[in-house]
């Protein structure tokens, strides 16, 4: 690969997309614009209008309590921990993460930020007594300040983002909201003859479908519903709602229950409904679901059916396959006197056999029933993406010690005929994590218009600035090209404050904006009267909030 340094970078960010795509390895040279073999659902952002998604002077790694830009970007804080969001008085919620953004009426100065809002801590619950009991307040708090946020934002006369809380969408969506189940597993016993579950929460990244909703992932849930007395198995699973339609709420059994990272959304070559999805845990696996039916632009969010039956499959990494995750083939298996478990699965073979009795049971114990039909150990994929230029699918595998695997990786999966519904693919490393790369622990991924890759970290706050890890200072945004000269190139845009990471990087259709969010700054506090980050630095303010911010400054042309 050509060697380049950062200033060689900044000549080419600019050229476009097709002489950035003309060196794509091994997959031809894509025709002028962006041409994805088959649509993608999320981060499009506007690569039908091909422009260039900034032109910036990389940043150095930092300590600062602060979120650093490249010179000529700007930020504004959208919204943050506790502020209110509309006439009803509904709070913003903590763990600010995903973001996605709605434009109404086509504009891309208005529209509706959907954020998730994956955990609390000390900022929002306070301290936890010392023999690690929570209150009934506590509980309470923890359930309310999880979940997602439908806000209105726009960008005023004077070029600054801001929230409208007089919207007549904006609301809260948390622990107490109702939501109704679909696909194999509902009315089961394995999800106790439910039909409609209470809450969601832990709600970590996700994704936008093909009919304009979102699709929102309950990752670490198992610690808030145990302390709240909910059932585990309403819970982990895909979440479906409608930011412009708060009566619409449903989670998606067919999509496996697992710790849920994201979703992405693309078409098979033949017209079905593919959503690629992380397990975000050590030794855990890469999914996809294959609908049974056609997607119908014209029948909008009557799509969302498609989500309800379908073919869950596990990515198995050594035979390059993806293996069916369905009662048939994990009976099949265990119907074999010499069965045994696979590193990862407890229980006997009988054990098992009362265990998975029909598909319901499957997809509520799906880690295991992956493990099972052969899928492939990994080390915590989180977030997927489908490349808009070439049908080529980015996994963020953020790290597993155990492994060995300290800065993690993206793997890039090529699907076999570049269709997404193919059952075989290969796969190579993209980019690793570590000193050479500049970044470590890569989570969130976006793509922009020019075919760049944009990456945030997820060092864990108490590794900061420690031991292998002191090179990386504070958790960053970095720009990585797809394509070209400079594939597999990392350069840091945004450094993030202290104790925190940057996570759901979001563009605007027209790529003027970009909405990130700064997700627990100051997480390692231990005492509120000496808060490690006081970020967003809000005059008078005592406590460090997450929230969300509006990046501007991109040169488009």
């Amino acid at each position: 690969m050509k060697e380049i340094n950062r200033r060689t970078f900044l000549s080419y960010i600019g050229t476009g997309a097709a002489a950035l795509a003309a060196a794509s390895a091994g997959l031809g040279v894509l025709e002028g614009k962006a041409s994805a073999m088959s649509p993608t659902a999320d981060h499009l952002f506007g690569f039908k209008t091909n422009k260039v998604s900034g032109y910036f002077e990389p940043i150095a790694p930092s300590k600062e309590d602060a979120l650093l830009l490249p010179k000529g970007f700007k930020y504004d804080v959208v919204a943050a921990f506790d502020d209110v969001i509309n006439k009803a008085g509904e709070k913003f919620g903590q763990g600010s993460d995903y973001n996605a953004y709605f434009p109404i009426h086509d504009s891309n100065t208005r529209g509706l930020l959907v954020n998730n809002h994956e955990y609390t801590n000390i900022f929002s619950i306070g301290p936890i007594a010392a023999d690690g009991a929570w209150s009934k307040e506590q509980i309470e708090k923890d359930l309310y300040y999880q979940g997602m946020s439908v806000i209105e934002v726009f960008r005023d006369m004077d070029g600054s983002w801001k929230m409208d809380t007089g919207s007549q969408y904006a609301r809260r969506i948390n622990g107490f909201s109702p939501f109704e189940l679909t696909g194999p597993a509902k009315g089961t016993a394995a999800v106790g003859h439910a039909t409609a579950v209470k809450g969601t929460f832990a709600n970590c990244s996700g994704g936008v479908t093909l009919w304009n909703t979102v699709l929102s992932c309950e990752e670490n849930f198992s610690e808030t519903a145990e302390r709240a007395g909910l059932p585990l198995t309403h819970y982990g699973w895909v979440v479906e709602i409608d930011p412009f339609d708060g009566k619409y709420a449903r989670k998606h059994t067919a999509l496996g229950r697992f710790n849920h990272e994201n979703t992405a959304m693309g078409l098979t070559k033949d017209g079905r409904v593919v959503v690629y999805m992380g397990d975000d845990k050590k030794d855990a696996c890469v999914y996809k679901f294959v609908s049974k039916g056609k997607y119908d632009p014209m029948k909008d969010r009557a799509n969302s059916a498609l989500l309800e039956e379908g073919t869950l499959y596990v990515a198995n990494l050594k035979s390059g396959k993806w293996a069916p995750v369905t009662y048939e083939a994990v009976s099949k298996l265990l119907a074999n006197e010499k069965f045994k478990a696979p590193t990862g699965v407890k229980g006997t073979r009988e054990e098992l056999l009362a265990k998975f009795k029909n598909e319901g049971d499957v997809v509520t114990n799906c880690h295991e029933a992956a493990l099972i039909v052969g899928g492939t150990p990994t080390d915590r994929p989180e977030d997927i993406e489908i490349s808009p230029f070439d049908n080529t699918v980015f996994v963020s595998h953020t790290n597993n010690d155990t492994h060995g695997n300290i800065h993690g990786h993206i793997t890039r999966i090529f699907e076999s005929g570049d269709d997404l519904g193919a059952t075989e693919f290969d796969f190579e490393i993209f980019i690793a994590g570590g000193r050479q790369s500049g970044f470590s622990s890569p989570d969130n991924l976006a793509f922009d218009s020019n075919g760049n890759l944009w990456i945030v970290t997820d060092i864990s706050s108490s590794s900061h600035n420690k031991g292998v890890y002191k090179t990386f200072m504070n958790n960053g945004l970095f720009v990585v090209p797809t394509h070209g000269p400079g594939m597999a190139q990392a350069l840091q845009f945004a450094s993030a404050p202290v104790e925190s990471e940057l996570t759901g990087p979001y563009f605007t259709p027209d790529e003027n904006t970009l909405f990130l969010s700064i997700q627990h700054p100051g997480e390692m506090t231990d005492d509120l009267s000496k808060p490690t980050s006081l970020w967003p630095h809000r005059p008078g303010d005592k406590i460090a909030r997450c929230g969300v911010v509006a990046i501007q400054g991109f040169k488009l042309g």
